[in-house]
């Protein structure tokens, strides 16, 4: 359990406390974009709680910063694709034609991280199952049974939550934002931080609040992003691929 600022400690003490009227940020996919991800916490100074859905490296400039605020501020996470990839040298499954940039972003964010970070980074869970606001929350990467790199379409993703036992289920990897419901359940994939898929420029995320949960976006400077990543030890193919990516019009 990732319990480390002061003013949720007394909220989140215990995995099975029943916590009222809570505002959670759930966050995804941040993957090493910093601008993106102070963006978001401008617009959202104030939570009870924050999820985050895995992947805080690759693709991004700032693994580091990222990675030590999650480590720092989420209340609970699970581990993504890239997070499992890089923490222990593997293959992430990802999709073809993010590959190449996925690999060569990972080999230099090798040189970013430290033995502690990578063990950050082990140690998040697969899974995570957790009550808030008189709800059971089920936190996972890619599915809910735990598998980290397979990519669901929307009906998929409603048949594989159809028999979770959760009232909400978080889901993130895809990078796009989706809300559903199964058999009563709420899903949500809040999309991603630092690398959205559908336009770039602005940072996705989700709130809870009010038994409700509401996808957002918020714009952020990608022209810094994208300034830190062509200083990076990176082809220029790498940093141009990126580019499009993030400044993507709908």
């Amino acid at each position: 359990m990732f319990i480390a600022t002061e003013k949720n400690q007394a909220v989140w003490l215990e995995n099975e406390r029943d916590v009222n009227h809570v505002k959670i940020l759930i966050l995804s996919d941040i993957h090493g974009n910093l601008p993106a991800l102070e963006s978001v916490l401008t617009a959202e100074s104030n939570w009870d709680a924050l999820f985050f859905l895995g992947d805080v490296v690759d693709y991004g400039p700032e693994p580091k910063p990222c990675l030590d605020f999650v480590r720092r501020n989420a209340d609970f996470c699970v581990r993504g694709n890239h997070d499992h990839a890089l923490a222990y040298d593997v293959d992430c499954g990802c999709r073809g034609d993010f590959r190449a940039m996925s690999v060569a972003t990972r080999l230099w964010h090798q040189t970013l991280l430290s033995e502690n970070d990578l063990d950050v980074l082990k140690g998040m869970p697969i899974i995570h199952s957790t009550i808030a606001d008189g709800k059971r929350f089920w936190l996972a990467h890619a599915s809910p049974n735990g598998e980290l790199s397979r990519y669901l379409t929307a009906d998929e993703v409603i048949a594989a939550c159809a028999d979770i036992d959760a009232d909400v289920i978080l889901l993130g990897h895809t990078h796009l934002p989706f809300l559903g419901e199964a058999k009563g359940k709420k899903i949500c994939n809040p999309g991603s931080i630092g690398l959205a898929r559908d336009r770039g420029g602005a940072a996705c995320y989700a709130l809870w609040q009010d038994d409700q949960l509401t996808l957002k976006r918020v714009p952020y400077d990608v022209s810094a992003t994208i300034a830190r990543l062509k200083r990076a030890p990176l082809e220029n193919k790498i940093v141009d691929a990126l580019r499009i990516v993030l400044t993507k019009q709908k």
